[in-house]
């Protein structure tokens, strides 16, 4: 089994990515395969990102998934596959045991951070347990979600940063969180392409600037985060969830590669 440390006991910051939600085999499967190469190429630790269900829609038609044991089997896949990690986010506190059947983290969303029965039951699969900042909490408020897993007996927690909300339709990020959420004792990740959402748009679907994806993870990288959550895919303009604000997957090596540089200068 997975843990925190084996993620950060290397010089290099570790990796999240995949597509916003499962939408199809060959597509998860293409994904990683991609993402392995790049990473191993690099020293990367890497995790394989991939939504089973989206719960969290603007509009009731939005695209929520192609059902939960079908996309729980490609993530479980993916992981044999690539022998990678994975990790899924869950919505309710009787999805955490199922999910943690598959895959090796269980995310805790931003808008239910502070859920109780959700992050305890998270907690209870023993699996690592990475829970996103809230947009509407400050840095130091998320010691209280962590502090709930741990209390429920399991140390194995990362934060995810995700901007905050700045009036109605936009974030913005504080990076001075990264290293007050690290004075926690656990790794703090940067999500960089949620952080470029701009939610709640009057068509019902959410924008982005996926054009400050670079800028917002060379800020992160060199205030010191841990790790990075990027969402890719091959075509973003297709794609059936947050395509508005993902890395095309052509352009991830690139970045990557200037990422790691920033990483050894401050190193």
């Amino acid at each position: 089994m997975i843990s925190v440390k084996d993620l950060t006991s290397g010089d290099n910051f570790f990796l999240m990515a995949g597509p916003c939600v499962i939408e199809g085999e060959d597509m998860a499967l293409r994904i990683a395969e991609r993402v392995v190469t790049i990473t191993n190429k690099l020293g990367i630790p890497y995790i394989f990102k991939g939504s089973y269900r989206k719960a969290n829609r603007s509009r009731i038609d939005s695209f929520t998934g192609i059902g939960d044991e079908k996309a729980l089997k490609i993530l479980q896949k993916v992981g044999t596959t690539f022998g990678i990690p994975t990790v899924t986010d869950i919505h309710e506190s009787a999805e955490a045991a199922m999910a943690a059947n598959y895959v090796d983290v269980l995310q805790i969303p931003a808008f239910l951070c502070r859920q109780t029965d959700l992050l305890i039951a998270a907690a209870q699969t023993g699996k690592i347990v990475n829970i996103k900042k809230g947009q509407f909490l400050s840095p130091g408020a998320m010691s209280f979600a962590v502090q709930k897993v741990v209390d429920a007996g399991n140390p194995q927690v990362m934060i995810t940063e995700r901007g905050t909300t700045f009036g109605y339709t936009d974030l913005v990020v504080d990076y001075r969180g990264i290293p007050q959420m690290q004075e926690f004792g656990f790794p703090v990740i940067m999500d960089v392409t949620h952080s470029l959402q701009q939610p709640n748009q009057t068509s019902g679907v959410t924008g982005g600037l996926p054009q400050l994806i670079e800028t917002i993870a060379k800020a992160a990288i060199a205030v010191g985060t841990d790790g990075l959550f990027i969402e890719t895919h091959p075509e973003p303009s297709v794609a059936k969830s947050d395509g508005a604000n993902m890395l095309q997957l052509d352009l991830l090596e690139g970045l990557l590669t200037r990422l790691v540089r920033i990483r050894e200068a401050i190193k």
